[in-house]
């Protein structure tokens, strides 16, 4: 058979002849064969297996006729050149050549890196094709691959769902080819296939060079109550909320957004499990470094109230800066939470009282910051005056009477009636508006005894007595343990039983 003939377009090749010709070609292609021809006319090296260079000889529409030596031309479709200029007749280009069309008589040809052109006779599943998005239904994209009609089902347009088609009319989108019915003339194309592929590859690559510490820059793709995930290239990293921000953080929503560009630090990596853990707050300055010169001991400042406990309320000063006012620093009144005083949300103006920046902890307070009520106490409420305030608790030895926020005074059992009582409660109830007189008061101390006794029932010296005296004793006496009563004696039930009523004198 001559070689000549089967180049000639006009010749027809029955299938028992193509498979002589392969067999004597053996395991060379075509791009083998050309190079070889090329060497033995010229005896010089070819360009090389599959990258040609050859010269427009001729351009028809979408066509462009191209001259890769040997006795066949090649046709590489315009489309290929995209936006870029198309080349001039008489131009040297690179190409692949991609097959050899016996019907046309013609080599295939695409550009060096070209998504490969399709046709119904290359077309094949696992292919890569770019196709334009010409409309698209409630199912998904409608495309045209040289000159092809595809569909891409929605679930296969992108790895994350996509609600709207619209942004994709007109678009070009390189795809894989999933199924190909010629029969039925119906072509169903993937970019997701593509996109996983691809991002498969790229994993491989990142896992070999993944270690803790590194920064990359990722693409925020979901979002979940305790974080977000984000792709580092190739593979998805998890940026948990408490990792988002030096600040408190409630909805990773606040934070970051879905397509949004990171700069992430990696905490953690897992093989096994092909976990990775991320961190935002770690890519960005400490708020906490030189904390010492920016909130000095003593100073006053104003912050939010971002959380309440039992124990206190915690004080944002800045994003990442909290500090906590211990439930005693709230105010100068006994409280029994935080919530009697302030709220979440709440701006507040705060004394620093300590500062540790290496355990990033301040401890503040707000009675410290405002001015203190029991300066001028004794003026205030002079000793001898009447005053009226609320009753606000009530204890077995007496009651407690606000005068002024951050003020009570104490008014002793003894001193709540000039007759005798069994019980605070059967005087005075919390709540309630009472009038006294001022018996005492203690600035340094902060203490003021009060009595509602009528001034005619004794001095004030005398009703002093069992008020501020008694309170501390009471406090400060320890509890005393009772004894057992000794068997026997006069004071047992027995001599009391013997001796009835008689006169031990």
């Amino acid at each position: 058979m001559d070689n000549e003939n089967y180049f000639k377009p006009e010749t027809k090749i029955d299938d028992a002849l193509q498979r002589e010709i392969d067999e004597a070609f053996g395991d060379m292609n075509l791009a083998d064969l050309l190079d070889a021809e090329d060497k033995k006319e010229t005896g010089q090296r070819g360009t090389g297996v599959g990258v040609r260079k050859g010269k427009v000889i001729a351009i028809h529409g979408d066509d462009i006729f191209v001259d890769v030596g040997g006795r066949s031309e090649g046709l590489l479709p315009a489309d290929q050149f995209r936006d870029e200029p198309l080349p001039v007749v008489g131009e040297t280009i690179e190409v692949v050549i991609e097959k050899f069309d016996s019907n046309e008589g013609i080599l295939r040809l695409s550009r060096d890196g070209a998504v490969q052109a399709a046709s119904w006779e290359t077309i094949e599943v696992g292919q890569i094709v770019e196709g334009r998005v010409t409309g698209h239904n409630k199912g998904g994209l409608e495309l045209v691959v040289n000159g092809i009609d595809a569909f891409m089902p929605i679930s296969q347009i992108d790895i994350a769902r996509i609600e709207d088609l619209t942004p994709y009319t007109n678009e070009k989108l390189e795809c894989l080819i999933s199924e190909v019915d010629h029969r039925e003339g119906n072509l169903i194309v993937s970019r997701r296939d593509l996109m996983k592929k691809r991002q498969g590859e790229l994993a491989d690559e990142l896992w070999e060079t993944l270690h803790e510490g590194k920064v990359l820059q990722g693409t925020v793709r979901t979002i979940m109550p305790y974080g977000a995930f984000v792709d580092i290239g190739g593979c998805d990293g998890l940026l948990h909320i408490r990792d988002m921000a030096h600040s408190r953080v409630e909805k990773p929503e606040d934070i970051v957004h879905v397509g949004q560009e990171l700069e992430v630090k990696v905490l953690s990596i897992d093989k096994d499990e092909k976990r990775i853990g991320l961190g935002l707050k770690q890519t960005l300055a400490d708020p906490w470094d030189g904390a010492e010169g920016r909130w000095g001991v003593g100073e006053t400042f104003s912050g939010r109230i971002t959380n309440l406990a039992s124990f206190g309320a915690f004080v944002e000063l800045e994003p990442g800066v909290e500090g906590l006012i211990p439930i005693g620093e709230l105010s100068f009144r006994r409280i029994g939470h935080p919530k009697e005083v302030v709220n979440a949300g709440d701006v507040v103006k705060v004394r620093i009282l300590n500062v540790d920046s290496e355990q990033q902890r301040m401890s503040l307070s707000i009675k410290q910051a405002g001015e203190d009520p029991w300066v001028g106490a004794s003026v205030r409420w002079a000793a001898g005056s009447n005053v009226e305030g609320t009753v606000t608790r009530t204890t077995d030895f007496g009651a407690f009477v606000e005068l002024a926020p951050g003020v009570e005074g104490l008014i002793h059992i003894s001193q709540l009636s000039d007759k005798r009582i069994a019980t605070v409660t059967s005087v005075v109830s919390v709540g309630q508006t009472v009038t006294a007189r001022v018996v005492e008061v203690d600035e340094e101390r902060r203490r003021i005894g009060l009595s509602m006794k009528p001034e005619s029932s004794g001095s004030s010296e005398a009703a002093s007595e069992g008020t501020l005296a008694d309170l501390e004793a009471i406090q400060n006496k320890p509890e005393r343990k009772r004894k057992k009563p000794l068997k026997g004696g006069i004071e047992s039930g027995t001599a009391k039983t013997r001796f009835g009523d008689l006169n031990m004198g």
